[in-house]
């Protein structure tokens, strides 16, 4: 039997390019947690069977343990000497086993990830779920690659290198810095603020040691808009008609700024009525041909000329990345390396439609190299690979990939050359010029117009020569403040300032937009709201530090010795950690600072939101505050309950919760087919049944930062056995589409339906009835509850006039003939050897009662779990 070798890529999208491009595309794939593509060939010159697989993006994610994850029960300070723990990032996706056991009996791992430092993290996570670090006689080998197309594959195939462990390592000290120190503040300040406000509009209030710096810069020209004071200026533009030409004349001083100085200088202009020709200059100006596309430039242009935000861009050049349109789009050099293949990347473009005769012409003329830019000693320039059309890629990939291209055919182009003429002008003691412009080369600006030079015709003049002033104009101005910063100036900042990477630069912008720090306004210039400034002000007066981005360039350059091997992992983040400690201590001292802030721009809670149900702890009314984050504040109790966002909230028939009293609420979601649920304010934030895996309002990313705050348990995931809205008693069948159970909508009638409390499945039962329960009983067939359904008298399907009926969706044939499936693929009676899946609540829930304690309640029973 031949050796196998295991090859794993980032995505799979990749593994089959490398697949098809090595085997010729002669090659069986089976599926798995991602598709596995095997083929016979060579390698390193003897034949093996090999397998390509992929991961999707990091196989783990770094967290807290268990223990640190409870907001209330965990000092934020605590969180610096915290342990971290790596777990699967997508654990229902089931990377680590896939891998491990596809690397069974392969004595080589070729490593397709990413080639940037991210790339090299998972390198080592994958390295670490195959076992081969730890099991002698097998090979690890690293292949690097900046495009996926065969050339650049077979290259790479032929090139195999060691995973660069200093460049995983860097990695992982910025994942532990940063989740230490944005979780231990994001905390401190969520819990701090969002208990004091009605209007503060944000669940949580994050810190991050890149994200906060990026918000410093649009609050810093926020300031300086604000404090602008504008001064009034004048200038003097005499004008002039000469061989059909009237032309403007621009003052060599520019503008003053007294009103009365100007008019004495028109005046003095006026006296002489003429203008004397005492200087004529001609010169040759290059405008030279761009450098190579990096990261940060695409950013910059996607959002400035193509309206994309730096999000967007980056998904976009990803597609098209993984599709084999263009190179790897992650990079910092704008230098092509000496040995790159131009004539081969121009012949892929030659019969595009668009621009194919452009590339002809060079290709016949003779392309200039491209001017030598920057080799940051990572990727190439990001090139187009192949030729592509609107119709294949889509608008928006098109209009991206469009540029790439007009791009880097400008780089082959020649420079633009152009003459500049300038005509200066004396009268009256005061200087004054006009300018014209002639293009003798348009040069690269011929694929790329938006650069083209404007011609500017003026007429002929010889020096010396004296022309009539046909009128003189004062022009009134006043200064201008700048205006908010653009995405672009933004990510130029970021870049100046060492803030984020090329990767990163996008995620950082992203994140103050999406916690309501900053909106994107026309143009797409990012506009701070009151609570991004009320936030940077604080920072500013308790420890500037906290928010200039000086800090962050230290940690980077630290991060980028790590990567180089020049400095120890664990001795930078300890030194790093160490530092945020300290400030930390001091912020929470400070913190009174901010809050004066916070109290000049937000109203307390006491004085926001309309009475709305009991708290059942002092049974005092409690007002709910349907600004974002939504929630029920008691002023009694002085407590806070969040509740589920973006959707309707009113009170439940004044029923209540038979484990701790609070009056219970409907939520409805927005539109015809949304669902109606009931819950408990104090149940949904303090879920009080362990096991409880799927939280209603979680968010699936960064738990450590948005779980504990408004995610919790509504009726339909409640297990307890005898309250008759929980799962247990509204639950009628499984759910044909997921793990979840199927409800019964409490306040959908007159077009009663049912959903799952897990997904979007939807189900619609018998229109037109007066009422339709759950029953205590269950099916015998299926175990599916029996459901009882009082009819219409005019509408009645039963005979002789009757209306009630009484029987199971699955079983009855009746009432399976009344079902029908709104969202779903099938309502089946297949579905009947499920059970009522998590409904009967089997999956081992256990009560703690409150605070981690069973109570015994006699308004219940655990007898039938």
């Amino acid at each position: 039997m031949a050796p196998k070798v295991l090859m794993v890529a980032e995505k799979p999208s990749i593994a089959l390019a490398i697949a098809s491009a090595l085997s010729g595309g002669r090659m069986s794939t089976r599926r798995g947690s991602t598709e596995v593509h095997e083929f016979d060939g060579m390698f390193l010159g003897f034949p093996v069977h090999y397998k390509v697989t992929s991961v999707i993006g990091h196989v783990f994610s770094v967290d807290f343990p268990a223990r640190f994850q409870d907001w209330n029960s965990t000092n934020p300070l605590d969180l610096f000497d915290a342990p971290i723990v790596k777990s699967e990032s997508t654990p229902k996706a089931h990377i680590c086993r896939h891998l491990s056991q596809e690397a069974r009996g392969c004595g080589h791992l070729v490593l397709w990830l990413d080639c940037d430092r991210e790339g090299e993290n998972i390198c080592f996570e994958v390295i670490e779920c195959t076992g081969f670090q730890s099991t002698p006689g097998k090979k690890v080998h690293r292949a690097r690659f900046s495009a996926v197309t065969e050339k650049d594959i077979l290259k790479a195939m032929n090139s195999l290198v060691e995973p660069n462990k200093n460049e995983a390592q860097a990695v992982d000290a910025r994942q532990e810095i940063d989740l230490k120190v944005g979780v231990a503040f994001t905390r401190f300040q969520t819990s701090y603020f969002n208990g004091k406000y009605g209007n503060l509009d944000s669940r949580v209030i994050s810190y991050g040691p890149c994200q906060t710096p990026t918000l410093g810069f649009c609050v810093r020209r926020h300031l300086q808009i604000n404090t602008f004071k504008p001064e009034k200026f004048w200038t003097l533009h005499p004008y002039i008609m000469y061989k059909g030409y009237e032309l403007k004349l621009d003052w060599q001083r520019h503008r003053l700024f007294d009103s009365d100085v100007t008019q004495m200088f028109r005046n003095f202009v006026k006296e002489d009525g003429f203008l004397k020709v005492i200087g004529i200059s001609e010169k040759q100006v290059s405008k030279g041909r761009p450098t190579g596309l990096n990261t940060v430039n695409l950013l910059k242009v996607a959002s400035s000329a193509l309206g994309f935000g730096p999000q967007l861009a980056m998904q976009l050049a990803e597609r098209l990345y993984t599709q084999g349109f263009i190179s790897y789009p992650r990079t910092e050099s704008t230098a092509y390396p000496a040995s790159f293949d131009y004539k081969g990347t121009l012949g892929a473009l030659a019969r595009n439609p668009v621009w194919g005769d452009y590339v002809q012409q060079l290709l016949s003329d003779g392309y200039h190299k491209p001017r030598s830019g920057t080799d940051a000693g990572d990727h190439p320039p990001i090139t187009p690979m192949s030729s592509a059309t609107e119709n294949i890629l889509g608008h928006d990939a098109w209009k991206l990939y469009q540029y790439i291209c007009q791009h880097f055919l400008g780089t082959l182009s020649p420079d633009c050359k152009y003459t500049r003429i300038k005509i200066e002008f004396e009268s009256g003691g005061e200087s004054f010029y006009c300018v014209g412009q002639h293009v003798l080369v348009k040069g690269f600006t011929s694929i790329m117009p938006w650069l083209a030079v404007t011609e500017i015709n003026i007429p002929q003049f010889t020096e010396g020569q004296k022309i009539d002033i046909s009128r003189i104009e004062v022009d009134e101005g006043s200064t201008q403040p700048p205006d908010y910063l653009s995405e672009s100036e933004l990510i130029s900042l970021m870049e100046e300032n060492g803030i984020g990477t090329d990767a990163s630069i996008p995620v950082h912008i992203n994140n103050i937009c999406e916690r309501n720090y900053v909106q994107v306004q026309a143009g797409r210039r990012l506009v701070p709201t009151a609570l991004g400034i009320s936030l940077i002000r604080g920072y500013q007066l308790i420890d500037p530090d906290l928010c200039l981005p000086d800090i962050r360039s230290f940690i980077e350059h630290q991060i980028a010795l790590v990567a180089k091997g020049q400095a120890d992992h664990s001795l930078v983040v300890e030194h790093v950690i160490e530092q945020f400690k300290r400030k930390f201590i001091y912020f929470v001292k400070q913190i009174e600072n901010m809050d004066a802030l916070f109290e000049a721009e937000f109203s307390p809670l006491s004085d926001s939101g309309r009475v709305l149900s009991k708290c059942g702890k002092c049974l005092r009314y409690m007002k709910h505050i349907p600004t974002q984050p939504s929630r029920l504040y008691c002023g009694t109790c002085e407590e806070i309950y969040y509740t589920p966002p973006k959707g309707t909230i009113k009170l439940y028939k004044e029923l209540t919760c038979p484990l701790d009293n609070f009056e219970l609420l409907i939520f409805s979601m927005p539109g015809p087919e949304g669902k109606s649920f009931p819950f408990c304010p104090y149940c949904y934030n303090n879920p009080p049944f362990e096991g409880i895996d799927n939280l209603f309002g979680a968010s699936k990313s960064s738990g450590s930062v948005k779980l504990g705050k408004g995610a919790g348990m509504p009726c339909f995931l409640c297990p307890h056995p005898t309250c008759q809205h929980s799962m247990i008693s509204q639950g009628v069948c499984a759910c044909p589409e997921c793990d979840g159970t199927l409800v019964l909508d409490p306040v959908s009638a007159p077009r009663w339906r049912l959903y799952c409390n897990m997904c979007n499945c939807l189900v619609s039962l018998p229109e037109g009835a007066h009422r339709i329960s759950t029953t205590r009983d269950h099916c015998p067939e299926c175990d599916s509850t029996i459901i009882e359904v009082d009819f219409n008298k005019k509408t009645t399907p039963l005979k002789d006039g009757a209306t009630l009926h009484i029987g199971c969706i699955l079983c009855d044939e009746l009432l399976y003939s009344l079902v029908e499936m709104k969202h779903g693929k099938s309502f089946s009676r297949k579905a009947r050897h499920r059970g009522r899946g998590r409904g009967r609540g089997r999956r081992g829930y256990s009560g703690r009662g409150r605070g981690g304690k069973k109570q015994h309640d006699p308004r219940m029973s655990f007898r039938d779990f």
